[in-house]
């Protein structure tokens, strides 16, 4: 039997068992996917790729798990503070932190009040 979860709808308190939304959201799919832009027009190109690559090489490990007194692998360089597609943000390597999938994903959910929803 299929898990069942919320709507990533903000606010939402339907239960799914697959997709993103509900019925009644699902038209959010097409709307944020339009709105938020390719990676790539973001700015996650291969320049980001290449700063990635380093930043994550010279740390190397996620600052969330660290503080909490756990070793994990970063995958993820993430911006502390969102940039929301203002670029002297996005490229300030003062504003990047090294996290795993895991925590940057329950950031980014705390964040945007869900995945789609930012």
């Amino acid at each position: 039997m299929p898990l069942k979860r919320f709507c990533s709808k903000q606010g939402c308190k339907a239960t799914i068992t697959e997709g993103r939304y509900c019925e009644d959201h699902q038209d959010q799919v097409h709307s944020y996917d339009q709105h938020r832009g390719t990676a790539a027009e973001r700015g996650y190109d291969s320049r980001w790729r290449k700063a990635r690559v380093g930043f994550l090489k010279k740390h190397p490990l996620c600052a969330y798990c660290w503080k909490q007194g756990y070793v994990q692998e970063a995958t993820v360089v993430d911006h502390i503070k969102p940039h929301k597609g203002d670029k002297q943000l996005f490229w300030d390597r003062g504003n990047w932190q090294p996290l795993c999938k895991q925590c940057h994903d329950i950031k980014t959910a705390k964040e945007d009040g869900g995945f789609g929803n930012g």
